[in-house]
């Protein structure tokens, strides 16, 4: 079955939950009326290298549906996260609200078909890049990627997916053994080499994800570690560092001019992510250094703590 059918199909079947999905069959029929008429005019079999009827709809119509695609991964990964880790009657309000179901089986099902939403949608954007490329004679559609990858529209790139992989490695460790482990994540796993961990999990043949976590700051195992939009991985105190910001009051008010220590991006602090579900396997997998990393920044953060209440008591009595 060609890969076309195949995705229409997998999206058609994500009834009732209708999420965004890349246009693949329009996007087809747009290079190829394109090659037809160009065929058809000038006896050209390849459109130009810059053609501005394919730059004109093309581009623009699949960084519209991208940003869809990863918007939505992004917003049912943190609901689904946001029912793991929470407790009590804050569970079971979320729990009533969303109508899900709060058990084991439920989580690793839903954590599960949100990954086969990414991977479908990245190899659909990569094969519908890589035809446009192949239609052209030209790299732009990998230059389109990079760029989208700048714009973090990326679905590959979106620190939710590292949260999955967390959450189900997470769910692996602790619960039943009994309970037989989704063959999508067979190969998902916290790596240690010399002391350097990474996230590697091959979620397809042509998709192997491997995520360093090595703060880069500070070059250990990033602890309480978050990821900005650019997707990479830093300690919270490390990255509250790099932007001129205390603790205290955190990446939330970082100026948005501020650049990622690693990629010199701009704006990336905004839209920060606390991956607490990588916290959790880290901190049970290096438990020794975690339990060094907590006795050091508890000091730090108590001295920010105290100098930014010292500082609003001056402010608030005009001294």
């Amino acid at each position: 079955m060609k890969f076309c059918k195949k995705y229409e199909e997998y999206m058609q079947g994500q009834h009732p939950k209708k999420l965004p999905g890349v246009g693949f069959k329009k996007l087809k029929k747009i290079l190829k009326k394109c090659r037809r008429d160009l065929h058809s005019h000038n006896g050209i079999d390849n459109c130009p290298h810059q053609c501005p009827v394919c730059d004109g709809t093309f581009f623009p119509s699949l960084l519209k549906e991208m940003s869809a695609v990863v918007g939505s991964f992004n917003e049912h990964t943190q609901k689904l996260l946001e029912l793991h880790l929470a407790s009590g009657f804050n569970k079971c309000f979320i729990w009533f609200k969303d109508r899900l179901q709060g058990n084991h089986v439920a989580l690793i099902q839903e954590g599960k078909d949100l990954v086969m939403y990414a991977i479908f949608n990245a190899i659909a954007i990569r094969k519908i890049l890589k035809k446009y490329d192949k239609i052209h004679y030209s790299k732009q559609g990998q230059a389109f990627k990079s760029q989208a990858q700048s714009m973090h529209i990326e679905i590959l790139q979106s620190p939710w997916l590292c949260e999955l992989m967390a959450f189900h490695i997470n769910l692996k460790e602790t619960k039943t053994p009994k309970r037989k482990a989704s063959s999508l994540f067979n190969c998902c796993s916290l790596v240690i080499n010399d002391g350097k961990p990474s996230l590697y999990c091959e979620l397809s043949d042509s998709i192997k994800l491997d995520i360093d976590l090595t703060c880069s700051i500070c070059l250990d195992t990033a602890f309480d570690p978050v990821a900005l939009t650019c997707g990479h991985i830093f300690c919270y105190m490390c990255a509250c560092k790099a932007a001129s910001v205390t603790i205290v009051d955190g990446l939330k008010v970082v100026d948005p001019k501020e650049k990622c220590p690693l990629c010199r991006d701009a704006g990336v602090y905004e839209g920060a992510v606390h991956l607490d579900e990588l916290n959790m396997l880290l901190s049970r997998s290096c438990p020794e250094y975690w339990e060094e990393r907590i006795q050091a920044e508890r000091v730090e953060r108590i001295r920010q703590a105290k100098e930014h209440w010292e500082f609003q008591c001056r402010a608030f009595m005009g001294v």
